[in-house]
């Protein structure tokens, strides 16, 4: 099989021939149709995972249909599964008992510590393969693995805000924008400086208003929600919620967070992170999308063209969400 692998991290991947892999026991054998691309990914590529193992196929966003299963394993050869970021975990820590996976100590990930979607065929547990809205086809699908989880988790972290900040308006904020509208709640959607494709993108999908990073909403937020990974959004975003408001930050990494006064804390603001997620966020969330008219902005790139794709989604040229195809 083809697949596209990093060997050193601040290297391009590389193109390599390499043995279909063999289901082992409770494991599925996957050929993969479609793999968005996320950020993780360039932040795993630069080396600012530490736990990141080499060499490694990345990719964490993975629609695919099954092909071999190894011993006790439930799905039927012919199933169409998604394979998110939470690959396994140890399913017995406190963290696991309480309907806290994510934060297991001991949880695995898919192209970090386990081999992603940026290949032919992947190899996943069972246990964390998702089922799948049937409305939306494999490339539509991808981004809902990552982008559309860890937005779902993050605007669940919201509470009830009715008026919603995204700062970053990539692949997550624009289904998070989808999602919340459809709840009724009011977008703001805040771009990098200068980016007016980006402001007309996220009017275009019903955004009440869109403007730069730098720059004030015009009323105070209930909340915002922060997918860009800078750290001086942090005060930014918190000058820009009103009292009793909160700030999520929803990536698993960011650069450091700039000194700013309590007063910008202060009057009960909250500010929290997202860390991964749990199976039960993929099944509400899936469920969630298969009854919405969830529209994921889509840019399909070659297998072969995996640099290309990290490179545009790194200068920020990506509108949406891009996707490989093998």
């Amino acid at each position: 099989m083809r697949a596209m692998v990093l060997h050193r991290t601040g290297s391009p991947l590389t193109a390599e021939d390499r043995p279909v892999p063999v289901p082992g026991a409770g494991k599925v054998l996957i050929q993969v149709r479609a793999c968005a691309v996320c950020r993780t990914d360039l932040h795993i590529v630069d080396g600012e995972l530490p736990t990141l193992t080499l060499p490694r196929v990345p990719g964490h966003e993975i629609v695919g249909t099954v092909t071999a299963v190894g011993p006790g394993v439930a799905l039927a050869v012919g199933t169409r599964v998604g394979v998110p970021w939470l690959a396994s975990t140890c399913g017995h820590c406190d963290y696991c008992r309480s309907g806290r996976e994510n934060l297991c100590a001991d949880a695995r990930f898919t192209g970090c510590h386990v081999d992603g979607g940026y290949a032919e065929f992947a190899l996943a547990d069972h246990r964390y393969c998702l089922a799948l809205p049937d409305s939306l086809d494999d490339v539509h699908a991808a981004p809902l693995l990552c982008a559309g989880l860890i937005g779902y988790r993050a605007l669940r972290l919201t509470g009830a805000a009715r008026r919603i900040g995204l700062y970053g308006f990539g692949a997550a904020a624009h289904l998070v924008a989808q999602l919340a509208i459809a709840q009724g709640r009011e977008v703001y959607a805040f771009v990098r400086p200068g980016d007016l494709d980006a402001e007309r993108f996220a009017r275009s999908l019903g955004a009440k208003w869109a403007g730069a990073s730098d720059a004030a909403p015009p009323i105070p937020l209930d909340a915002a929600i922060i997918f860009a990974p800078v750290g001086a959004l942090v005060p930014a975003a918190l000058a820009a919620v009103a009292r009793g408001g909160t700030v999520v930050c929803a990536g698993i990494h960011m650069s450091d967070i700039p000194q700013f006064p309590y007063a910008l804390l202060w009057g009960e603001r909250s500010l929290v992170s997202v860390a991964n997620l749990t199976r039960l966020d993929g099944e509400e969330f899936m469920a969630l999308a298969a009854t919405l008219d969830l529209r994921p902005e889509v840019e399909v790139h070659p297998l072969a063209e995996a640099n290309l794709a990290l490179a545009r989604l790194r200068a920020g040229q990506v509108s949406g969400a891009a996707v490989l195809v093998p």
